[in-house]
């Protein structure tokens, strides 16, 4: 057997990471003789999050350009300068025979020096609406796995693979973990839990709404659990215990926080989109305005559109969250509706096909 090295770079948030990681864990299924290398941003949660899981990772000074005029762009140009350099000597160094990115700032270099240096490259874009980056790699792409369609807006026809995001794969069986998951959190049976995660790193006016809401929540007898974010858990850990409310930083143990959960708040990143279809419990999506081309509005909608999951636009949450939540809370054909509905768009195999793929370009590039 061969002994394939690979490149994936991918980070930011989790829904870059940890598609990233369950790739690398299929490939290491099928190749264990394969050398694996994560290249990243540094001061990411890549660098901490990759190496937890097993992988080496390496980081690349690099971060995005502010929409907004600052001071910080002004090193954007000295960053990606860098940055370029840098991925050139991994890519000079490691010699990969794959490299696969899943967004983020520190894949644009990394695969735009793999493409240079005639190394194939693969794509895995998880957003209904691509961003620049990608759009801009995809002309040097052998492959590009994709999770919506019409995509071919953007990339290249002929390359388009329609897979799906992969999900961690503790989720493929939340509901045989259904008890556990209850005793594990310290639940009460019986009793309806929602579950609220704003991303890896939180959101700001979702956590403001939940603090807003906690005294309606109290009343309707529902217990909580709370992913608030890093950047926030100093701000809102004082209610943790609290009116049956468990703040939490992060959530190590997903597939226990879905299987425990009965309705989901959740912002629309591609990767938490993909995951809740799998899940299959109702959800509210509370899409971030604050992203490139409001592509987590167009996820949700793709969702909504299939009366598989509500949605609530941030300006609209003030005037709209009560009324819109006690419909769905008293509601209980209204639940198993929308669960049905978004399983359907569930595509489970996504890891697998995607590194099908890989597969194939490795024995391509013999």
């Amino acid at each position: 057997m061969s002994k394939y090295k690979i490149i994936l770079s991918g980070g930011g948030t989790g829904g870059h990471i940890y598609p990233a990681i369950a790739i690398a864990n299929e490939l290491k299924s099928r190749f264990p003789d394969a050398e694996f290398l994560f290249v990243g941003a540094k001061d990411r949660m890549e660098m901490e999050k990759v190496p937890q899981a097993g992988y080496k990772i390496k980081g690349l000074w690099i971060s995005g350009i502010q929409r907004k005029l600052t001071f910080k762009n002004l090193s954007f140009p000295f960053k990606v300068f860098s940055s370029l350099w840098k991925a050139r000597k991994i890519i000079k160094s490691f010699k990969p025979n794959v490299v696969i990115g899943t967004g983020g700032f520190a894949s644009g270099p990394l695969l735009k020096m793999a493409a240079a240096n005639n190394i194939p490259t693969l794509i895995q874009e998880q957003n209904s609406y691509p961003g620049i980056t990608n759009k801009l790699l995809s002309k040097k792409a052998k492959k590009i796995c994709v999770a919506y369609d019409g995509l071919e807006r953007f990339f290249p026809k002929d390359k388009i693979i329609k897979t799906g995001n992969p999900v961690r794969q503790g989720l493929l069986d939340i509901e045989t973990k259904t008890e556990e998951a209850k005793n594990f959190f310290d639940l009460k049976h019986g009793k309806l839990t929602l579950l609220i995660i704003g991303g890896s790193l939180g959101s700001r006016r979702i956590n403001q709404l939940i603090e807003k809401e906690l005294d309606f929540f109290d009343t309707q007898n529902i217990q909580i659990i709370w992913q608030c974010g890093k950047l926030y858990y100093q701000q809102y850990k004082i209610y943790n215990n609290t009116k049956s409310i468990q703040v939490y930083e992060f959530l190590n143990n997903m597939d226990f926080a879905y299987a425990a959960a009965d309705i989901v708040i959740s912002r629309a990143g591609a990767g938490s989109v993909s995951e809740l279809c799998i899940v299959g419990k109702p959800v509210i999506f509370i899409p971030s305005p604050n992203v490139a081309e409001n592509h987590q509005t167009k996820n949700a909608l793709s969702i909504v559109n299939k009366d598989a999951a509500l949605m609530i636009k941030e300006e609209d949450l003030d005037a709209d969250f009560e009324n819109k939540f006690s419909q769905l809370l008293n509601s209980p054909e209204k639940q198993k509706a929308l669960s049905e509905n978004i399983k359907k768009l569930a595509l489970i195999n996504a890891t697998k096909d995607i590194v099908d793929e890989v597969e194939k370009l490795l024995k391509d590039n013999k």
